[in-house]
């Protein structure tokens, strides 16, 4: 009967303890609770979508037509739950106005992907480089020195250069069939590599960097799980990071090359009194840039990489916005098979490129 008193009694100890340390920590967790329910603003309207995956599930091919769907419910602003990302979709021209003009700086800053975090130096570029002293930086270098219109117009030989060369290429393969997507991709490549470093670097260095962005646009346009579920990046479930990290490496090593060349041969340039204060592309406008100590924010070496990458992938991704293609006449296209977005096919698929217009009304 004592040995039971006494377990009583320590149980009551014991409990009184736990409810001594329970009743305030909960208290803080509540208070917590209440004050992140505050400063939260309400969310637009949008789908409730599923736990975890959220609306993953339910997106649709043609994006563009699935949100214009989901407005006609919702109203022309909208939330969206992708896995662990929340987006605000804008429909509207007026809304769109407000944020992309009204409201810029408020939505200036980007998420950074994983693949680009890990690899593409820290994304230390114009793209997500949050708003501040060093995005104006960057934005002067590019707006300005790199993309003004005395430098253009200065570049403008070897833009003339190219483009000959891919269209004498084109006539030698009349009357036979030609792959259009790789063309214009080693073409627009030719061009860039050639306004960004001139006719300095080694036909080999070019050839390797053309495989290295290659391989980067492709991995770029892989879907990553990391971008929709943020706490999973660590675990690098696809091996993206991985493979990005790899192909960054070799985009080190003939950065490096590229830039080393640059160097030496202006440096001889000044030795022998051929340096006459005008850049010839834009590397030199980058280094001069690097050379000024009038600036705010100095622009390094890690700078003036991720702006050449930048730039190259940029003229890559305006060949996408360049043409339309349709098919062949007497051919149909299957549009209900989903995975061949981002799968290849075993038949590739033949399509005949034809130019876009610039006039606005044409893409009504």
């Amino acid at each position: 009967m004592q040995i039971v008193t006494n377990l009583t009694f320590s149980d009551q100890i014991f409990n009184s303890r736990i409810a001594f340390y329970a009743i305030p920590i909960l208290t803080v967790i509540w208070y917590s609770w209440l004050l992140s329910r505050k400063r939260k603003h309400p969310l637009p309207p949008g789908p409730r979508g599923l736990p975890l995956v959220g609306s993953l599930p339910f997106l649709e091919p043609e994006l563009h037509s699935h949100f214009a769907h989901l407005a006609a419910y919702n109203g022309p602003i909208f939330s969206l739950k992708l896995g662990g990302t929340l987006s605000v979709v804008i429909t509207s021209p007026a809304a769109a106005r407000e944020v992309l003009k009204q409201h810029d700086v408020a939505f200036a800053n980007r998420p950074v992907p994983a693949v680009v975090m890990s690899a593409q130096y820290g994304g230390r570029d114009i793209v997500f480089t949050p708003h501040g002293p060093e995005w104006r930086m960057l934005r002067k270098a590019c707006v300005r020195d790199m993309l003004g219109h005395a430098t253009l117009d200065a570049f403008y030989g070897y833009r003339r250069h190219e483009v000959k060369s891919i269209v004498s290429h084109l006539y030698s393969l009349k009357g036979a069939p030609v792959n259009v997507g790789e063309m214009m991709f080693s073409g627009v490549l030719n061009v860039i590599t050639s306004m960004l470093w001139g006719g300095t670097v080694e036909v080999k260095v070019k050839g390797e960097f053309r495989e290295v962005v290659g391989e980067i646009t492709e991995l770029l346009g892989k879907p990553n799980v990391s971008d929709f579920f943020p706490s999973l990046a660590w675990m690098d479930l696809q091996g993206l990071s991985k493979q990005y990290k790899m192909v960054s490496m070799k985009l080190e090593v003939l950065f490096d090359k590229i830039i080393e060349e640059e160097i030496m041969t202006r440096r001889a340039n000044i030795i022998n009194g051929a340096d006459l204060g005008k850049a010839t592309n834009f590397l030199q406008v980058l280094l001069r840039l690097k050379e000024d100590a009038h600036t705010e924010i100095p622009l390094t070496m890690m700078h003036i990489k991720a702006l050449l990458i930048r730039v190259v992938m940029y003229a890559l991704a305006s060949l996408v916005h360049s043409f339309r293609w349709e098919v062949c006449e007497g051919e149909t296209l299957d549009l209900s098979d989903k995975f061949g977005i981002v799968l290849k096919k075993k038949v590739p698929l033949v399509v005949v490129p034809l130019p876009r217009l610039s006039h606005h009304h044409l893409y009504e």
